[in-house]
């Protein structure tokens, strides 16, 4: 039987401050080498979706035009596309056209104001009440909730490292901590 091992890297352990302080200038200095690389990256991927924005634009726009052609075409001969009426969809060699209607749907404004007109009015059907849990009450009084079956606080620590003059930080995660 033959026995494979996994090479892992070598990590750098600090003696010292000061060897320590060298790590987090390196963390640094190779952070900033990303953001150039990411920066540039974004830079060229910015230029290529203007580019194809304004090709694609060209083309929607031939589309609309299209599509405002046929409608107006559709319009006219409405009559003699659809049987008078008999039919919605007209089907063509290459695709078809139609004419649909959407379903009903509701807008309100003044929200509040429609509520207390519904209530005064007796239109309590209208008026939905939604439950649901208070998260931020339970981490409150987390005592009154310990032992209830669906019910978990959990809260994680994390070691960061935070190199001057870079505005990120390096965080690792290190272990669940259960309440």
């Amino acid at each position: 039987m033959v026995k494979t091992s996994v090479k892992k890297n070598v990590v750098v352990v600090p003696k010292n401050q000061n060897e320590a302080n060298k790590l987090v200038t390196s963390i640094g200095v190779n952070q900033r080498k990303i953001e150039v690389i990411n920066q540039r990256v974004n830079q060229r991927i910015e230029k290529i979706k203007a580019e194809a924005a304004e090709k694609a634009g060209l083309i929607s726009d031939e589309i609309n035009e299209d599509v405002e052609g046929l409608f107006a075409y559709a319009e006219a001969h409405r009559d003699d596309l659809t049987n008078s009426g008999k039919t919605k969809t007209v089907k063509l060699p290459n695709g078809e056209l139609s004419w649909r209607t959407t379903p009903p749907s509701v807008s309100v404004r003044g929200i509040q104001a429609t509520i207390e007109i519904f209530e005064k009015l007796g239109l309590s059907q209208f008026i939905r009440i939604k439950k649901e849990v208070d998260k931020e009450a339970i981490l409150r009084e987390r005592v009154l909730v310990k032992g209830i079956k669906g019910i978990a606080i959990s809260q994680k620590e994390e070691f960061v490292v935070k190199p001057s003059e870079v505005d990120v930080e390096i965080v690792k995660k290190l272990r669940k901590k259960k309440k």
